[in-house]
């Protein structure tokens, strides 16, 4: 197998001034996690990895644990074994509320740079889903790409339409349209993708992640079939995320299709994806505007005279909402953790005085 340098997984001085004591084989990043197992990878080359009791023990939830992205000190013991000691560095987080889990996150990577979000143009195409991600990616501190894909799967006229109302909702959004056999938009792709950066892939199944992934990659790297004919939708799907180094540079991260795009945001995601609607709150007459009922909301007014998609206003109510909820949640299961432990504290001093 052919040696990767830190570099190409993305380290830099940044990361190495952090933790100068350590030395370069200790570096390793997460490529690939199960049930709590790891892939992690390093210049001295792929190791199995888990991570040692007394992180496990010490750990309060989910984001003490590794994560495909993260950085994390290693400790080679066996042939292409190792266990993991401590996550070293993790400059920003990807999640999403997870379904049917009420207030609990899923943590989808660390440490990315830009997300591709990939929608088919031939299916399914919802400027609302749209939003949703780049929610998630503002709120992460992750510049968002939109992929409209399988372009060459619709007629010219139903593209533009597409084209126009993205460009109408998404502005500011760096727009790609890919064509299954189009060596030309593959090569557009290629030109977003730098040499020391995380890049990582978002959307649905079936709406031709793992087909891009394998087009950059120039082999195939993630299993994909043939599109069904009687549903055009791709058949395969991507079981787990997996992060891959191209031999040109750049580090590529490839994502399960995500069916249910729960938020998670804080207010600065938000903000970053509606910059109209914060625009215009600016002008209501109440500073504490829900812009829902108030009078001289100049967001309601926006709407009624058409400065404003009503589907952009409504979508924003709703996704604020979640938000609210989200963090209600979030707060009563900290409350409740807090209690809990002052409770097992209290246990172990009595049992002391006994």
């Amino acid at each position: 197998m052919k040696t990767i340098s830190l570099e190409q997984l993305g380290f830099n001085s940044k990361l190495y001034s952090n933790h100068s004591a350590l030395n370069r084989n200790e570096w390793a990043r997460v490529i690939a996690e199960h049930k709590e197992r790891y892939l992690v990878q390093n210049e001295e080359g792929i190791f199995e990895a888990e991570i040692m009791g007394h992180l496990r023990f010490t750990a309060e939830d989910r984001t003490d644990f590794p994560m495909v992205g993260d950085w994390v000190q290693i400790m080679p013991f066996d042939e292409g074994k190792a266990l993991i000691q401590q996550v070293l560095y993790r400059d920003n987080v990807l999640k999403r509320q997870a379904i049917g889990k009420e207030g609990e996150a899923q943590y989808i990577a660390s440490n990315i740079d830009k997300a591709f979000i990939v929608f088919s143009a031939n299916r399914d195409f919802n400027l609302n889903r749209v939003e949703r991600f780049v929610v998630l990616c503002y709120d992460a501190n992750i510049e968002p790409i939109l992929i409209l894909s399988k372009a060459d799967l619709v007629g010219d006229e139903e593209l533009k339409t597409l084209q126009l109302q993205i460009i109408d909702r998404f502005p500011e959004l760096d727009i790609l349209t890919t064509m299954i056999e189009d060596t030309a938009c593959i090569e557009q792709l290629k030109s977003k993708i730098q040499l020391d950066k995380t890049y990582c892939f978002l959307g649905s199944s079936g709406v031709g992640k793992s087909t891009l992934v394998n087009l950059l990659l120039g082999k195939d790297k993630m299993l994909t079939l043939e599109i069904g004919t009687t549903t055009n939708r791709g058949k395969h799907t991507t079981t787990h995320r997996e992060l891959i180094v191209m031999e040109e540079g750049g580090v590529l991260i490839d994502n399960p299709g995500i069916r249910e795009v729960g938020m998670t945001s804080s207010q600065s995601g938000m903000e970053d994806a509606f910059p109209l609607i914060m625009e215009l709150s600016e002008q209501c007459k109440f500073s504490d505007c829900t812009h829902q009922h108030e009078k001289g909301c100049a967001v309601i007014k926006a709407v009624n005279d058409g400065e404003l998609s009503e589907a952009a206003y409504e979508n924003y109510l709703r996704l604020h909402r979640e938000q609210e909820h989200y963090t209600s949640s979030e707060a009563e299961k900290r409350k409740k953790g807090k209690s809990f432990a002052k409770m097992v504290k209290t246990v172990k001093q009595h049992k002391q005085r006994f």
